[in-house]
């Protein structure tokens, strides 16, 4: 019994060519989709200034409440957002909640967008 096996020399089918397109459409649509969610995540104004808050580290919610001044029910709902997305993880210490950034590609975007509209500002 032999196995079929093709070298770098052989002709690919055409049926080879037509997935490889086919996947890549597949994966950038994925991609496309996870982006989008993403930047719908960061596109509230709240939201995004809790999360530019929490790239400085972890803070509970009273923190958060007098730095970025944002009413506590409102706070509240935005959080809860985010945790949802999945973009902030938290941890409870006593009756404190501590949140932290969790998603490597949120920090990544909000990096850039630092570097894009706040450092300007900063000297």
């Amino acid at each position: 019994m032999s196995t079929a096996t093709t070298s770098p020399s052989d002709p690919i089918s055409p049926s080879e060519t037509e997935s490889a397109p086919k996947d890549l459409a597949e994966q950038m649509k994925q991609a496309s989709m996870q982006a989008s969610q993403l930047l719908k995540s960061l596109s509230h104004p709240d939201r995004l200034l809790l999360l530019c808050q929490l790239t400085q580290g972890e803070y509970c919610v009273s923190e958060l409440e007098s730095l970025v001044g944002v009413g506590q029910p409102s706070l509240s709902q935005q959080l809860g957002i985010l945790r949802k997305d999945e973009l902030v993880s938290t941890r409870r210490e006593g009756k404190q909640i501590y949140y932290s950034i969790a998603s490597d590609d949120a920090l990544a975007v909000l990096d850039l967008l630092y570097q894009r509209f706040c450092a300007k500002t900063d000297g």
